[in-house]
């Protein structure tokens, strides 16, 4: 995550997720923004959804509202405009920036899982997506990604996890399901779900205890955000 890209599509529609499984704070969720720092790219055509507002506002209006205040009234584009309001409900959030150093990453997930104890749902949001051969561990802009055993460890300490991926150059349906299978792999998760976008795909490892809890929100996924937010359950 980073804060130039605060209060895009692509975070309306997160956050507009996170707000459905959540139940609106039904359920206790911590979001790792995996923060890095900003690399001075502008995407400005991500926010003309802001000036659309027949057409966005409906599928979550508090949200647009609160999103089109900070970016286009206040000029403002930055985590804690969502961490200081009642956006995410029955929320903590893990705010430090993430470092490429090894060691120093180690820290901060310990760090994460210790703030974050007790919460039902867990979402990572890294820059990017999975780690990716071309970036192992410690090497530079490793922070751009989520490394498989950071999910594992996540899971098995009781979270659901919620994760933000990028679609690759892949067939995107060999692709989700590729990394469905390799979640299922790594988490023996009791289900598994994609949500995707059209720009972007999430993944959800449920945990037994939460299994009926995500199913009926899945469910609720179709009804809010109809073709903007897909939901699928793994395997199908």
């Amino acid at each position: 995550m980073k804060n130039q890209y605060f209060g895009d599509i692509n975070d309306y529609r997160k956050y507009g997720l996170l707000r459905v499984l959540s139940g609106d704070g039904e359920i206790s969720s911590g979001v790792c923004w995996m923060l890095t720092p900003s690399d001075g790219r502008t995407d400005g055509q991500f926010l003309r959804y802001l000036d659309q507002r027949a057409k966005w506002r409906d599928f979550d209006p508090d949200l647009f509202d609160h999103l089109h205040r900070c970016v286009k009234v206040e000029n403002e584009r930055d985590i804690r405009f969502v961490e200081d309001s009642d956006a995410l409900l029955n929320t903590r959030f893990f705010s430090q920036v993430l470092s490429d150093d090894a060691r120093v990453r180690a820290d901060y997930f310990a760090e994460m899982l210790e703030s974050f104890r007790g919460s039902a749902l867990v979402f990572f949001d890294p820059d990017n997506g999975f780690e990716v051969p071309s970036k192992p561990l410690g090497r530079k802009d490793s922070s751009k990604y989520l490394y498989w055993r950071e999910m594992s460890n996540t899971y098995t300490s009781g979270h659901s996890v919620l994760i933000y991926q990028h679609f690759v150059r892949e067939n995107r349906e060999s692709f989700v399901e590729r990394i469905a299978a390799k979640i299922r792999a790594e988490t023996n998760a009791a289900a598994i779900y994609s949500f995707r976008t059209p720009n972007v795909v999430f993944f959800l490892a449920s945990q037994a205890g939460h299994a009926d809890h995500f199913s009926s929100r899945a469910e609720r996924i179709a009804s809010i955000w109809g073709k903007q937010i897909l939901a699928f359950q793994h395997p199908s």
